[in-house]
C-alpha cells in the first residue's frame, strides 16, 4: 500500500510540472438594465462557480450596462449583478467548455429599491434550496423558522433527511449518513453525533449541502450518501460579522447566542465563530415488551417501562482562523476550533411486570443520572497553489482532532411487589466512564485540466484513529463503595485507513458528458480489551468505484445517471465486547466480529427547465450492521447487540420542485416515495421486513413589503421501516415572521416550531421471540424570538479564494464518547 501511496504522490507531482496543450478558457458576456429598461453602470458583477458558490472573477458594468469575462476555466458558472439600490440580479446557470466557448447570457433586469437613507447594509436573499447537478444545498437564513434551532433542527426540516427517535440521521431512507463539518468529518457517530448537532447554533451556519452519492474524491464511507454543513465565513476586505440571541420557549426555555467577526487586509483574513446555547429538554419514552418462551412461543410475561427523561446542557464553542495569501497563486491557511459541552442527563422509570394475563406481579423504580463534560479541539493546517489560469491546482491538509468526555454515571434501582411493598433491598452502581480519541489526518488533492473539455483529479489520504475507553463501575453495600470488577472494562482501539483516487471527466459529445472515478481505501484495525485480554485485528483493502453520466437533450430537458459503491464501518465503540448498563433490566454489549457493510448506489435525475427534477434510485447493502435484541424471559432482561445480519434492498422515487410562484410568495416542494426490504437471519429465525414508505417537505417564503416577510413550511413522513422497526407516520409544521430594523443592518424573528405538536414517534418491532413498542414525545413545540445585528465596512474581495474545508473525513462520524 504505501508503494502505492508514494507512486501516486510522485505521479501528481510529476503531472503538476507537465506542460500539455489544454483548453484556454472561454467568454461570457452581457447586459444589465434596471426596471425601467435603463442601462445601469458601474454594477458589480460576479462570475460564481456553481459547484461550491466561490467567486472565479469580479468585474464591473460598462456605460451602456454590457460585461464580459474572458478566459473563463471550463465549469459551471453563474452570474451575480448588484448595484447600489437595486435588489440583487442572477443569471441561468451555464456551462464553459470546448463545445461552447462562448456565452451570452440574457439581459439581466434589477429591480429598484425604495429610497433610503444612508447606511443601509443590503442583503441579498438567497433562496431556500437550491437544485445543483451533483447536490442540494440548503440555505439556512433563508427560512425564518429555522431562527433560534440547532443545526441538528435544521438537518430535521432538510428535504430528505429524517432523524428517529436516538437522534440517528437517514436520508431518503436509508442510514449510513456520513456528516461533515465545512468539508471536514465531524468523526462523531451515533448519540454523540446528535449531541454535537444540537449544541450547533442554527446561526452560525451558511449552508447544507446534501450529496446522495457523492464522487471519488470523498471518503467511501456512508451508505446514503454525505451531509456537509458548512458555517459562516466571507471574503469582504475590511472587516464584517454578526451578532445573533435567539430565547426559545417550549415547556423549558433555551438560549442561543453567537457572534462571528471577520477581517482581511491586504494578504491576511482573519475569521473567528464563538458560540453559546443553555439548553433544558424532555423526552418521555413507554416502552411494551413481551417475554416469550423459545419452546412453547408462549408470553411467559409483559414488561412495561415508563421513562420521563431530562436533559440539561450547555455549550460553548469557538473557532479562529487565518489565510495568508503568500501570492495570487498561493494560500496558507490555519483553522483553530474547539467546543466544551457540560450537561447533567436524569431518567426516572417505572418498570412494571405483569403475568401473561396482564396481572402486576412487581415494580422497580430505577433513577439513573449522569454528569458529563465533554470537550473537544482540532487544528486544520493547509495549502492551495493554483499553478495556472486553466484550473491546475494542488491543495493539501493536515488535520489534528482530539476529544475528551468524563461521564459519572449513578444507577440506583428500589424494588416493590404488586402492593407497592419493598422486596428486596435497592441497589446502587456508580460508574465513571472516561473516554480519549485522537484523530490524525492528511491528504493531497491535485486537480488537472486537460485538452478538450477533460480533466484530471487525483489525491492520497492517510488517517490514524485512537480511542482509549474506561468503564469503572462500584457497587454500593450498606454505604460501602467496593470496585465491580464484573463490570469494569477497559478497551482501546487503533485504526489506519489509506486512501487514493483518480477521476477523469470530459465531454463525450456535444449533448453528453461523463465522468468517471475509483478509490482504494487500506483500512488496517487494532482492538484491545485490556480488562479481559481479548484482542482482534482486521486488515482489507476494497475499491469504490464512481461513474456519473450527463445527457442535455435540449434547453429544458437534462439526465444524469449516476452510480456508486459506498462502505459504512462500525461505530469504534460498537466493536467493544463489554457490556454498558442503561437500566436493571436492559444492556448493550459490542461485538468485535463486526464487519464493514457495503452498498451499491444508482440513480437516474431529469431536469426540466432547471427548477423540475425526478430522481430514480436503487440501492442494494449487505452486510447491514444493525442492533439486535435478545430477551432472556427468566430474568425479564433485554440485551442489544450490533451484528451483521442481513441486506437490504431500497428502490424508489423523488420529485422536487421551487421557484417564484408569484412576486411576493414563492416555493419549494420535495417529495421522495420508496420501498425498503429487509431481510436475513436474526436470532436463529428468518426475518423479511419490507415497507413503502412516503417523506413530504414544503415550504413557502412570502414577502409582504421591503422590510416584512414570512414563512409556512412543514413535513410529513408516512409509516415505514427503519431496519427490523416499523415506525408510524409523523411530521411537523413550523411558522414564522421576520422583520427588517435598523436600515437593513438588524432583524427581528419569531417563529413557532411544531405548531400542532405533531412530532410524536411511536414504533414496534417483531420477529422470532421480539415482540415490543414504543412511544416517544419530547419539547418539538416552541415559540422562538430572535435578533441578528450585521457590521461591515469594506469591499468584496475577487481573487476567488475558495473556502476552506479541511482534510478530516469519515472517521470523526464513528466517535461515541458516552453522551446521554
Amino acid at each position: 500500500m504505501r508503494k502505492l501511496l508514494t507512486l501516486l504522490t510522485v505521479g501528481l507531482t510529476a503531472l503538476s510540472f507537465t506542460s500539455q496543450a489544454q483548453f484556454t478558457g472561454g467568454k461570457v458576456k452581457g447586459t444589465v438594465i434596471d426596471g425601467s429598461a435603463k442601462t445601469i453602470e458601474s454594477a458589480t458583477i460576479t462570475l460564481l462557480r456553481v459547484k461550491d458558490s466561490s467567486v472565479a472573477k469580479i468585474t464591473a458594468a460598462d456605460k451602456t450596462g454590457k460585461f464580459e469575462f474572458e478566459v473563463v476555466p471550463e465549469g459551471t458558472y453563474l452570474v451575480t449583478v448588484s448595484a447600489v439600490g437595486h435588489n440583487k440580479g442572477y443569471s441561468a446557470v451555464f456551462e464553459i467548455n470546448p463545445v461552447s466557448t462562448l456565452v451570452t447570457l440574457k439581459t439581466i433586469e434589477l429591480i429598484p429599491q425604495a429610497k433610503s437613507l444612508g447606511g443601509v447594509t443590503v442583503t441579498a436573499k438567497k433562496p431556500l434550496i437550491e437544485q445543483k447537478i451533483d447536490r442540494t444545498i440548503v440555505n439556512v437564513e433563508a427560512s425564518v423558522t429555522n431562527v433560534g434551532t440547532s443545526a441538528m433542527e435544521v438537518l430535521e426540516k432538510s428535504p430528505g433527511i429524517s432523524i428517529d427517535k436516538d437522534g440517528n440521521i437517514s436520508l431518503k431512507g436509508k442510514q449510513g449518513v456520513q456528516v461533515y463539518i465545512d468539508g471536514r468529518p465531524t468523526y462523531l457517530s451515533g448519540t454523540d453525533l446528535a449531541n454535537y448537532l444540537r449544541s450547533l447554533s442554527s446561526s452560525q451556519l451558511d449552508q447544507i449541502e446534501i450529496m446522495t452519492n457523492p464522487p471519488a474524491k470523498y471518503d467511501a464511507a456512508g451508505n446514503s450518501g454525505v451531509i456537509n454543513i458548512k458555517t459562516k465565513k466571507t471574503k469582504q476586505f475590511g472587516y464584517n460579522g454578526n451578532l445573533s440571541s435567539t430565547y426559545s420557549q417550549g415547556r423549558y426555555a433555551k438560549l442561543n447566542e453567537s457572534f462571528s467577526f471577520n477581517y482581511r487586509k491586504n494578504k491576511v483574513n482573519f475569521f473567528s465563530t464563538l458560540g453559546f446555547n443553555s439548553r433544558k429538554n424532555f423526552q418521555d419514552l413507554n416502552i411494551q415488551r413481551k417475554f416469550i418462551e423459545s419452546s412453547t412461543k408462549e408470553v411467559k410475561s409483559n414488561f412495561e417501562q415508563l421513562s420521563r427523561i431530562r436533559d440539561n446542557g450547555k455549550s460553548h464553542n469557538a473557532k479562529l482562523g487565518m489565510d495568508y495569501f503568500a501570492s495570487k497563486k498561493t494560500t496558507l491557511g490555519v483553522v483553530f476550533s474547539g467546543f466544551y459541552n457540560p450537561g447533567k442527563f436524569g431518567n426516572h422509570s417505572d418498570v412494571m411486570i405483569y403475568d401473561p394475563a396482564m396481572s402486576l406481579l412487581s415494580q422497580t423504580l430505577a433513577s439513573t443520572s449522569n454528569d458529563r463534560k465533554w470537550k473537544g479541539f482540532s487544528t486544520n493546517l493547509n495549502l492551495r497553489h493554483v499553478f495556472d489560469s486553466t484550473g491546475r491546482e494542488l491543495t493539501v491538509d493536515v488535520d489534528y482532532l482530539t476529544y475528551r468526555s468524563k461521564n459519572s454515571q449513578d444507577l440506583i434501582n428500589a424494588y416493590y411487589d404488586a402492593h407497592g411493598m419493598p422486596t428486596i433491598k435497592a441497589d446502587t452502581l456508580l460508574g465513571s466512564l472516561p473516554q480519549d480519541i485522537n484523530i490524525y489526518t492528511a491528504k493531497m488533492d491535485y486537480t488537472h485540466p486537460l485538452n478538450k473539455g477533460a480533466k484530471f483529479e487525483a489525491g492520497v489520504k492517510t488517517s490514524f484513529v485512537n480511542t482509549d475507553n474506561n468503564a469503572i463501575y462500584d457497587s454500593v453495600n450498606y454505604g460501602v463503595r467496593i470496585r465491580d470488577i464484573g463490570r469494569t472494562n477497559h478497551f482501546i482501539y487503533d485504526e489506519n485507513v489509506n486512501a487514493a483516487y483518480v477521476n477523469y471527466s470530459r465531454p463525450l459529445t456535444k449533448k453528453l458528458f461523463g465522468q468517471f472515478g475509483v478509490r482504494l481505501e487500506n483500512t488496517n484495525a487494532n482492538g484491545n480489551q485490556v480488562t479481559t485480554g481479548e484482542k482482534f485485528k482486521r486488515n482489507y483493502t476494497q475499491l469504490f468505484p464512481t461513474a456519473f453520466l450527463q445527457y442535455k437533450a435540449s434547453e429544458k430537458h437534462s439526465l444524469v445517471l449516476n452510480y456508486g459503491r459506498r462502505i459504512d464501518r462500525p461505530d469504534y465503540e460498537d466493536l467493544n465486547p463489554f457490556i454498558i448498563f442503561l437500566d436493571k433490566y436492559t444492556f448493550e454489549q459490542g461485538n468485535p466480529n463486526l464487519k464493514p457493510q457495503f452498498s451499491h448506489n444508482i440513480e437516474l435525475t431529469h431536469t426540466f427547465k432547471g427548477f423540475l427534477n425526478t430522481t430514480l434510485n436503487y440501492t442494494r447493502t449487505t452486510d447491514i450492521i444493525n442492533d439486535v435484541l435478545e430477551q432472556d424471559p427468566d430474568k425479564n432482561e433485554t440485551v442489544i447487540r450490533n451484528q451483521n445480519i442481513a441486506k437490504q434492498r431500497q428502490y424508489g422515487i423523488a420529485v422536487s420542485a421551487g421557484g417564484q410562484i408569484t412576486k411576493w410568495w414563492s416555493g419549494n416542494i420535495y417529495a421522495n416515495i420508496y420501498n425498503n426490504r429487509f431481510e436475513g437471519i436474526i436470532n436463529g429465525d428468518q426475518v423479511d421486513i419490507s415497507a413503502t414508505t412516503g417523506q413530504f417537505n414544503a415550504s413557502n417564503q412570502f414577502k409582504f413589503s421591503k422590510t416584512w416577510s414570512a414563512e409556512l413550511s412543514g413535513f410529513y413522513r408516512t409509516g415505514g421501516v427503519d431496519g427490523v422497526f416499523r415506525i408510524n407516520g409523523f411530521g411537523m409544521m413550523n411558522m414564522g415572521i421576520s422583520k427588517q430594523i435598523l436600515k437593513g443592518k438588524g432583524s427581528l424573528r419569531f417563529n413557532v416550531r411544531d405548531v400542532l405538536y405533531s412530532q410524536k414517534i411511536n414504533g414496534s418491532i417483531k420477529y422470532g421471540n421480539v415482540d415490543a413498542a414504543f412511544q416517544q414525545q419530547r419539547d418539538s413545540r416552541q415559540a422562538a424570538i430572535g435578533f441578528t445585528y450585521r457590521f461591515s465596512k469594506g469591499k468584496i474581495n475577487g481573487n476567488g479564494q475558495k473556502k476552506k474545508t479541511g482534510g478530516a473525513s469519515e472517521e470523526q462520524n464513528r466517535v461515541k464518547t458516552g453522551g446521554e
